[in-house]
C-alpha cells in the first residue's frame, strides 16, 4: 500500500509503461507492477527480443499517452473476480499473481480506453494524473516471482517525480553511482575479479587481497583492544547439527550439501554452530564468562543468479563474527561494549549510521517468555545509549531479536552492515553449561556480533564511498615514485624502498613511457600521494609530491616525504 504522493506518482508512471507497452508491442503480457524506494519497475512477456534500444519507443509512447489522458477510473474487484477478468483477456501472468500473491483480497482495476490493469495503489485518489516527469532507465531479464525454474520475463525499471527538476536531480545522482559503481571501479583498480568457473564467488587480486587484510587488520585490532580470542572452524558439518542448531528447518533452501562416508554435510552457510561446539569443548565457570569468540569466518550461501551482485550479493563472504556466551546479569554490560565497539570502528570511516531494532518473525523459535525477555534487553540498552533507533517489526533472527546499524554512504544511499543479536535459544540447543557459584548447571545466553557483517560487501561499500579514492591507511598502493626520464630511475627506485622499510606500500613507474601518461595511469589507479623525481630532485634529496585530488604539488624532503605517509598511516587519515 503506498501511501505518500510520490508513490502515487511512481504508481501511475507505472501504468503508463504498462499501457505503451501493450501499445507498441503487440502481444505483451503484463506480470507485475512494483514500486521502489527509488522508482518502479514492471515484468512483462515481450514476443521476440525486446533489448536497451527500445526503452526510448516506449518512453515516446508513454508521453502520447500522458498528454492525452484525461480521466481514468479505478473499480473494485476481489482478487478471484479480478483473476477471472484478465485470465479472459489472456492475462495468464496477472491472473496467476491475483490468484497466489496479491495482498488485499480487494483490488482496485484501472482502466484507460482499451487498457486494463491493477493499480499499484488501493488507497490512491489522484490516479488520473500521470507523473508529470519520468524517465525509462533500464532493461534486465527476471524470472517470474524470482523462481528460476519458471520463465524469465523482461523487466523494465523506471524512475518517476512530480516536477523535471526531481527527476533532473535524481538522473544526475544516478550517474554519479554508475561512476562509483564497486564493480567497474574493481576492475579497473585491478581490485576483484568475477569469472563464470565460480558465478557469484569473488576472485581477490593482489591489490584487493591488500584492502581486505587492511580490514581485517583494522578489526583485530579492535578485536585485542575489546578482549576478544579469535578462532576458526571448519568449512563443512554434518546435517545432524545444523539440524540441532535450527538452520535445517529455517534456512536449507540457501545451503550446499555434499556426502562423505554415507553422511550428509553442509557447508556452513554461518559460523555460529561452530563457535557452539567450541564453547561445548570444555567445562566452563561463572568466573570464566564472559566468552568472547571471534572468527573471520568464510561462509557459502546459495543466492539465485539473478539476485547476484557484485560484492553485494555474493555466494560466498568472509564474516567477521563473534559469539560473546554470558550471564544473564551480563547481557546489557555486553551488548553496550560491542555497541561501543561498532561507533568507534564506523567513526574512522566517517560514517554516519541509524539504528534498528528487529522484533520476533513468524518462523521462530523460543517461548515468548524468552523473546519478551530478549527484546526488553536489547531495547533497555539502546534505552541507555540514547541513541535514537526505530522498531523494524517481524524482521528479527529465527534465533533472537537484533539491533541492526544502517550507514550512510557518500550518496546518502543506505546499507545494513553491523548487527548485534540476543540469543536465548541455541544454547539450549547444544546444551551448553556454565557451573554458578552454588555449583549448580546453568545455560548461558549468546550475544551474536558482526561489525563489516560481509567484509565482502563492506569492500564494496568502501569502493563505492570513496570513489576507489581509498584513503592513505586503506590504499592498496600508498605512493608511486616517477622519475622524469631513465636517469632518474635509480632516484625513485631509492626513495621507493626507503618508503618501503618504512612500511609505506610503494612503488616505482619506471617504464620507458612519456612522463605525462606516466602520472595520468597513477592518477586512475588512484594512488594517495605521486611523486615526480627528475633532477633538481636529486640534488636536494627531494620529491616534487601531489596529493590525489589535488592540482598543487609540493616540494618535501625525503625524511618530511616519509614522515607524512607514516603519520597518516598510523592515525588512519585520508
Amino acid at each position: 500500500m503506498y501511501q505518500s504522493k510520490q508513490d502515487q506518482v511512481k504508481a501511475n508512471a507505472a501504468m503508463l509503461l504498462a499501457w505503451a507497452m501493450q501499445r507498441k508491442f503487440a502481444g505483451a503480457k503484463l506480470g507485475g507492477a512494483f514500486v521502489t524506494e527509488q522508482g518502479f519497475y514492471y515484468d512483462f512477456e515481450v514476443p521476440g527480443a525486446f533489448a536497451e534500444a527500445d526503452l526510448a519507443v516506449v518512453e515516446e509512447e508513454m508521453r502520447k499517452l500522458s498528454a492525452k489522458i484525461s480521466s481514468c477510473s479505478l473499480e473494485p474487484y476481489s482478487r478471484m473476480e479480478a483473476a477471472v477478468l484478465f485470465e479472459a483477456r489472456g492475462e495468464s501472468w496477472k491472473a496467476e499473481w491475483l490468484r497466489e500473491e496479491a495482498e488485499s483480497d480487494e483490488v482496485q482495476i484501472y482502466r484507460q480506453e482499451e487498457f486494463v490493469d491493477v493499480y499499484p495503489d488501493e488507497c490512491a485518489r489522484e490516479v488520473g494524473k500521470s507523473a508529470a516527469a519520468f524517465k525509462l532507465l533500464s532493461v534486465a531479464g527476471a524470472y517470474w516471482r524470482g523462481d528460476n525454474s519458471r520463465p524469465m520475463l523482461q523487466r523494465i525499471y523506471g524512475a518517476a517525480f512530480a516536477s523535471e527538476a526531481e527527476l533532473k536531480q535524481f538522473l544526475s545522482w544516478q550517474e554519479e553511482a554508475a561512476r562509483r559503481d564497486h564493480r567497474k571501479l574493481g576492475k579497473q583498480l585491478q581490485l576483484i575479479h568475477f569469472s563464470e568457473e565460480a558465478p557469484g564467488m569473488p576472485f581477490y587480486l593482489p591489490k584487493g587481497a591488500v584492502v581486505r587484510q587492511e580490514l581485517e587488520n583494522l578489526s583485530r585490532q579492535f578485536l585485542r583492544k575489546y578482549d576478544y580470542e579469535e578462532v576458526r572452524t571448519p568449512l563443512i558439518m554434518n546435517r545432524q547439527m545444523w539440524e540441532q542448531s535450527g538452520h535445517w528447518e529455517h534456512y536449507r533452501d540457501n545451503m550446499y550439501f555434499s556426502e562423505l562416508d554415507n553422511h550428509q554435510f553442509a557447508v556452513k552457510p554461518m559460523n555460529c554452530p561452530g563457535h557452539m561446539l567450541i564453547y561445548k569443548s570444555q567445562l566452563r565457570s561463572y568466573r570464566d564468562l564472559p566468552i568472547r569468540l571471534a572468527e573471520f569466518g568464510q561462509v557459502h550461501r546459495h543466492e539465485f543468479s539473478g539476485a547476484l551482485n557484485g560484492l553485494f550479493r555474493v555466494r560466498t563472504f568472509c564474516q567477521d563474527d563473534a559469539h560473546i556466551f554470558v550471564r544473564p546479569d551480563q547481557i546489557e554490560e555486553e551488548i553496550g561494549r560491542a555497541i561501543a565497539m561498532i561507533q568507534e570502528m564506523y567513526g574512522l570511516f566517517g560514517f554516519e549510521y541509524s539504528l534498528e531494532l528487529s522484533t520476533r518473525p513468524d518462523d521462530s523459535m523460543g517461548s515468548d517468555e524468552q523473546w519478551g525477555e530478549a527484546e526488553a534487553a536489547l531495547a533497555q540498552v539502546l534505552k541507555n545509549s540514547g541513541l535514537p533507533y526505530r522498531i523494524n517489526p517481524g524482521d528479527g533472527a529465527f534465533y533472537g531479536p537484533k539491533i541492526d546499524f544502517h550507514i550512510k554512504d557518500a550518496l546518502n544511499r543506505s546499507h545494513q552492515c553491523a548487527t548485534v543479536q540476543l540469543d536465548f535459544q541455541m544454547p539450549e540447543k547444544f546444551g551448553l553449561a556454565y557451573v554458578d557459584e552454588k555449583n549448580e548447571k546453568r545455560t548461558p545466553i549468546v550475544i551474536h556480533r558482526a561489525i563489516y557483517g560481509s567484509i565482502d560487501r563492506f569492500m564494496g561499500i568502501l569502493i563505492e564511498h570513496y570513489a576507489g579514492a581509498f584513503p592513505v591507511w586503506l590504499a592498496p598502493v600508498q605512493a608511486v615514485l616517477v622519475p622524469v626520464s631513465e636517469n632518474h630511475a635509480a632516484y625513485a627506485e631509492q626513495v621507493c624502498r626507503r618508503l618501503k622499510e618504512a612500511g609505506i606500500r610503494a612503488e616505482a613507474d619506471c617504464r620507458n613511457e612519456k612522463l605525462g601518461y606516466r602520472i595520468r595511469e597513477a592518477q586512475l589507479m588512484k594512488a594517495p600521494y605521486v611523486a615526480v623525481v627528475g633532477d633538481a630532485e636529486i640534488a636536494a634529496g627531494t620529491v616534487q609530491a601531489r596529493l590525489f585530488g589535488e592540482q598543487g604539488q609540493r616540494e618535501l624532503g625525503l625524511n618530511d616525504f616519509v614522515a607524512e605517509l607514516c603519520g597518516k598511516v598510523e592515525r588512519r587519515e585520508g
